[in-house]
């Protein structure tokens, strides 16, 4: 007798067949937080938001702790006016300062830069991370992106730091001996008293004018620079991105730092003149334009004026960006590293 078929009548094509090894189950919810974290957790680099803001308020504090006797001698040389520092030498005006105040000259003011540098530069390298984030669209080579979020940055970071940073040279061109100000807290009663809360964040504009160019060009020479470094690098090996040491950071950040310094003098030059109004006999400006403190620069020093303190300017970003961006990337690699401990112990 012959024998028919009949299996095909009975198969449901609705139905999947089954896999010879059936899935794992989906891993606990703290070791899928741990594994994946959200981005609402966690930033780019592995960080918390938190981390980042930690990492930039150390990296500014070193980079403005270790480098102010230089940025005293970049404000005097700025200043005008009657003040003690009429020359632009380096030598003269550092002579200067040791004759009349001595070692301690140096440093009048570091209390006020201390208290500032810490927040204002956990705001700036949070939202500088935050924005290249969001901005870059996944591609590390977007320098656009990185100019642009250096941009945002400084606009936050000024907010915080532009006060301190008035009293800061009102303090570095105050004598200690029988200077205008005793101290900080001495300096803020007197300005706000006299002057109002206005002279606070009366160079705030121009200082955004001046950073937002310093940082754009400061960011996007750092990140080009350090890609630049990792390629020549003889350990490095195609496709490794994370081939970064100390060397690298500390001169793509030098690199940075001096290129930014130099472009935007004229507007630090301005800037000063615009916080030191009245101390040491400096000129009084009736209005907070850049335009008028600049033709009053011109009449009085010519267009060189606008370039005074450029030298030790670059002395002092060159070394404080290499200081700043190793600091800075060390602090990200700290964090990184406790992050990864962290995510194993709750995996096993």
């Amino acid at each position: 007798m012959a024998t028919t078929d009949v299996s095909p009548k009975f198969h449901n094509h609705e139905l999947r067949p089954l896999p010879d090894h059936p899935p794992p189950p989906p891993p606990p919810p703290q070791q899928q937080l741990a594994m994946d974290p959200s981005p609402s957790h966690t930033h780019h680099d592995g960080l918390l938001f938190w981390q980042f803001m930690v990492a930039g308020s150390i990296a500014g504090c070193a980079e403005h702790m270790a480098m102010f006797p230089v940025d005293t001698i970049k404000t005097r040389m700025q200043a005008l006016g009657s003040c003690p520092i009429k020359t632009v030498g380096v030598r003269t005006a550092l002579r200067s300062i040791l004759k009349s105040d001595g070692t301690a000259g140096l440093y009048r003011g570091i209390a006020a830069m201390g208290l500032g540098a810490g927040p204002a530069h956990a705001v700036y390298f949070s939202m500088y991370e935050f924005c290249k984030k969001e901005f870059s669209g996944g591609n590390p080579d977007n320098h656009v992106a990185h100019a642009a979020s250096g941009v945002c940055a400084t606009v936050m970071s000024d907010a915080v730091l532009t006060p301190l940073d008035m009293v800061k040279q009102r303090l570095q061109l105050s004598g200690g001996n029988g200077g205008a100000y005793r101290g900080v807290w001495d300096c803020v009663k007197l300005v706000f008293k006299k002057e109002g809360f206005g002279a606070f964040y009366a160079s705030y504009r121009t200082t955004v004018i001046m950073n937002a160019p310093f940082t754009a060009v400061h960011f996007a020479t750092y990140e080009a620079a350090k890609k630049g470094l990792r390629e020549v690098s003889p350990h490095h090996t195609e496709g490794d991105d994370e081939d970064e040491g100390l060397i690298v950071h500390a001169t793509a950040g030098a690199a940075a730092g001096a290129l930014a310094a130099v472009i935007t003098t004229p507007l630090d030059v301005v800037k000063t003149q615009l916080q030191c109004q009245g101390v040491c006999g400096c000129d009084r400006f009736t209005s907070g334009s850049i335009r008028d403190v600049i033709k009053t620069i011109v009449k009085k020093d010519g267009y060189r004026g606008l370039m005074r303190g450029w030298s030790p300017r670059m002395m002092f970003h060159a070394p404080a960006a290499a200081i700043c961006w190793s600091t800075y990337e060390a602090a990200k690699t700290f964090f990184q590293d406790l992050n990864d401990q962290k995510n194993s112990s709750s995996v096993t």
